[in-house]
């Protein structure tokens, strides 16, 4: 093995548009899809080439509608990937037929290069590069071998210690200097893999969040090589060294001296290991170490489509949302609130197991309780913002309204699901706003509206259920009985739990929905 990048890792806000240009656009293959391994809810996905080889490869960590992040000081800025140079012009009238963001093709370091910037602004950069072959360019219907991406060219790090950070790299890991021009240090791997190191003094320092690249892996020969670099950084006391087995590759982590991250990754054991070659990417990997069942992870994770494949595409709507898809529709849905400290995701793993055959609709609550979402404010544990409930409501409602028409949902075959504040929001939206919502379940809900209106809600049905040790349990009955009042149908159920809700929860909603909606 010769030195060289193994990697490199960045961060997206939409998995769905990430997808759609790495595959669609730019025509890499997707040759594996992890749950994350320092957190199971964050997708991570590796795009390469065809046989998902080291310096081919491209990953991303989905931050669905994370805040944005700022590319600054300590942290890589640009990623580039080669192609023949004579592959220029074919790039050039793909990204102007696909509406890409295009500067160039420009000269840098003797190469001509064509500057693009994906769906979250980050730059890649496609490099023409002499004589270059890689090991398994992915050829789709429209990429051609000779226009195909062949490898990772390099990438830019962005330092204020530049020849710092240039003597760090080439004295741990194998790189040399090649050459310098307009404040940029270029250093070359033995495989032919380039870091440019821009002098960066006097910018504004990085800030993590979706569009930035996290780090830069370069390659290492074997676990053992690893393990030898962390005891020579250790005794050079150079920062924390943090040694992972991630799977396919066994790695460490360093910060150079400018800031950036830098990870040293093994070529093996591969992505093989657990998918034939032909199969690269077709399953969801969920790490050992968090011993969680993967149907909870994979329905708390975010869905998207191939190129060319069915879709249904998020819409725009008043709530950020989660919408996930079974793979067996039945035509029904059930629509989850979570509670305070919940969000999007929070019950979407309740909600596959009390209808695994749904689609599944869950939004994130607008207010905020100490940095928490909720559906609306509280002012004591049980007093609540009355202006906040009835806006908050009225834009439920809207959001019911767009979510129906984007999805096709039926409102005579959904079931609204609610946890704690979540089922408050519905017994108020139930409450002001009749008709909206026909089919609920509410754990742990109670009437937060202190001023009722003389609504009616003829059809409705209700099941609440309550927990015996709850302290908020005795606030249940005045939402059971303004819920009767208006002719709701309503059934309460008491367990012998506390404000937690559980397996027997879960029982309780699904047979209440096979009986109420199928």
């Amino acid at each position: 093995m010769t030195s060289g990048i193994h990697h490199i890792t960045a961060i997206t806000r939409k998995i769905q548009a990430n997808v759609d240009f790495y595959m669609g656009f730019l025509g890499l293959r997707l040759v594996k899809r992890t749950a994350g391994y320092e957190d199971a809810d964050q997708l991570h996905l590796f795009y390469g080439d065809a046989a998902a080889s080291p310096g081919s490869l491209i990953t991303f960590l989905a931050w669905e509608d994370g805040s944005p992040g700022r590319v600054g000081l300590g942290q890589p800025s640009e990623i580039a990937l080669a192609i023949r140079p004579e592959a220029i012009g074919f790039w050039l009238t793909r990204a102007l037929t696909h509406n890409i963001a295009m500067t160039g093709p420009a000269q840098e370091f003797g190469e001509p290069v064509l500057r693009l910037k994906d769906p979250d602004g980050i730059i890649v950069k496609l490099v023409g590069e002499a004589g270059v072959e890689g090991p398994a360019p992915f050829v789709t219907k429209d990429i051609a071998a000779a226009d195909a991406i062949q490898r990772i060219r390099g990438a830019t790090i962005l330092s204020e210690r530049p020849a710092e950070t240039a003597a760090f790299i080439g004295g741990h890991f194998g790189f040399r200097k090649v050459a310098e021009a307009d404040g940029v240090t270029r250093l070359a791997g033995e495989a032919g893999d380039v870091l440019d190191i821009r002098n960066a003094s006097g910018f504004w320092t990085s800030a993590p969040g979706t569009g930035t690249i996290d780090h830069i892996a370069l390659r290492a020969p074997d676990r053992a090589a690893v393990e030898a670099m962390a005891g020579k950084l250790a005794t050079e006391d150079t920062g924390d060294v943090n040694m992972h087995d991630r799977t396919y590759f066994y790695s460490l982590y360093i910060r150079e001296p400018g800031g950036s991250l830098v990870e040293y990754a093994t070529d093996g054991p591969g992505m093989t290991i657990d998918e034939p070659l032909e199969h690269l990417g077709d399953k969801l990997f969920v790490p050992k170490h968090f011993r969680a069942d993967p149907e909870d992870v994979r329905a708390r994770l975010p869905q998207f489509s191939l190129p060319g494949d069915e879709r249904m595409t998020e819409r725009d709507l008043p709530f950020i949302h989660r919408v996930h898809r079974p793979e067996n529709p039945d035509g029904t849905a059930v629509v989850l609130l979570h509670g305070t400290g919940g969000n999007e995701t929070s019950l979407l793993p309740f909600g596959a197991r009390l209808a695994p055959n749904a689609v599944l609709l869950s939004p994130r609550g607008r207010s905020a309780d100490e940095g928490y979402p909720r559906f609306f404010r509280r002012l004591t544990a049980v007093t609540f913002d009355q202006k906040d409930i009835v806006n908050e409501a009225e834009a439920f409602v809207s959001f019911m309204e767009g979510a129906n028409a984007a999805y096709g949902l039926d409102p005579e075959k959904t079931l609204f699901v609610g946890y704690s504040n979540g089922a408050n929001m519905i017994g108020a939206v139930m409450l002001l706003h009749p008709g909206v919502i026909r089919n609920a379940v509410l754990l742990r809900g109670m009437n937060v509206l202190e001023d009722v209106p003389a609504t009616d809600l003829p059809g409705a049905n209700v099941l609440m259920v309550s927990g015996q040790s709850d302290p908020y349990g005795r606030f249940a009955g005045d939402l059971e009985r303004h819920l009767k009042a208006r002719g709701a149908s309503v059934e309460h159920e008491l367990l012998a739990a506390g404000h937690d809700i559980g397996s027997a929860d879960a029982q309780l909603a699904k047979a209440y929905k096979e009986r109420i909606i199928g």
